[in-house]
């Protein structure tokens, strides 16, 4: 508990403090976000926050682990620093934007697989190689696709960052409870991290993360939700305590995706003003309250996952329809509210 305190105010004040010169250097050199007809800013916006979230993640990680963990982290660590490199060049317009999702995440997928870091559901239900194949295969996809959710999810002033820092809340907490201390330890370092970047990403921002941290962010979170065991919590649940953690990102690029496809447009290549928070913010919440109703939806799906973990369920499929029906009707629902309508992709 002490250690995950340590590294929560690590990784706090150094983002905090970081944030500001890489904000000047960003400025100096004319790596910017320069505003158009699908995004919310009015002036050039400086890029490079996702720097400043990196360089507090991975200092109190490496200031406070020791021993035989060190070497698993600092090969996710790697990994993070791959996606956040790929993100600034991206940012910079030097790479495809397709090499994101196609090269970069799942290569960092797989060194996760190569760590021993991967999800442990088919396998249980299905002996032999089988099983192994298909526990890869679906951590292929929760990488990428929470990784690419994150990714879409910076849309608004302190959307990321916000629901970042409460997922990892979340994380480090049933990481306690289950006395994993690596995990505590890594998802304090991203709160921390994550929280100290919102100070200066909320709206009004004075500097925006960029695809680098976005996908940083993203990748953090789908390795806690990976690595988080909840011993006292059956397999017929416990698969679900990710999802709800994360259920804010994956609803959203539900949501959009459903949109656009049904509008017949390329979901991950036509990014415009649909998303949940533009929504909201038409329902006269603005800007400032449709991310505060997106910070209490995401409080509320982790306390749900606290709980979940914690009360023997008699029904838990029962209990996944009802959240997948819900989250469904919600789609249909968001889809009713008013949003401005992208023509085609740029």
């Amino acid at each position: 508990m002490v250690n995950g305190v340590v590294t929560f105010a690590i990784a706090l004040t150094t983002t905090l403090g970081l944030t500001v010169p890489v904000r000047r250097f960003a400025l100096h050199f004319g790596i910017v976000d320069h505003p158009n007809s699908r995004k919310l800013h009015h002036s050039p916006m400086p890029l490079l926050g996702g720097l400043a979230i990196y360089c507090g993640t991975v200092l109190a990680v490496i200031a406070s682990l020791d021993g035989e963990p060190r070497g698993q982290i600092l090969g996710i660590l790697g990994a993070g620093t791959l996606l956040l490199v790929t993100g600034i060049l991206d940012d910079r317009g030097l790479l495809h934007h397709q090499i994101k999702l196609f090269v970069s995440m799942p290569l960092a997928a797989l060194t996760l697989v190569a760590l021993g870091v991967h999800l442990h559901v088919a396998s249980v239900l299905i002996p032999g190689s089988a099983g192994k194949a298909a526990d890869i295969g679906f951590t292929l996809l929760w990488v990428v696709g929470i990784t690419a959710a994150c990714s879409i999810l910076d849309h608004m002033d302190g959307l990321v960052s916000g629901v970042a820092a409460i997922a990892s809340f979340f994380f480090a907490f049933l990481a306690i409870l289950n006395g994993q201390v690596l995990v505590a330890t890594l998802a304090a370092a991203v709160f921390g991290a994550s929280l100290g970047f919102l100070r200066w990403n909320f709206k009004p921002a004075i500097i925006f993360m960029g695809d680098g941290g976005a996908m940083f962010l993203g990748f953090m979170l789908a390795t806690l939700g990976l690595k988080v065991r909840l011993a006292h919590t059956p397999q017929t649940t416990a698969w679900m305590i990710p999802i709800l953690v994360l259920a804010i990102p994956i609803f959203d690029t539900t949501l959009v995706t459903i949109s656009r496809s049904r509008r017949g447009l390329l979901p991950f290549a036509t990014p415009g003003k649909d998303h949940t928070a533009h929504r909201l913010a038409n329902l006269r919440f603005g800007q400032r309250g449709a991310v505060l109703v997106i910070y209490g939806f995401a409080i509320f799906f982790g306390c749900l996952a606290v709980i979940l973990s914690r009360i023997p369920l008699q029904y838990p499929l029962a209990l996944a329809f009802v959240l997948i029906f819900s989250a469904l009707a919600a789609v249909a629902l968001f889809e009713k509210l008013h949003y401005e309508c992208q023509q085609a992709a740029e």
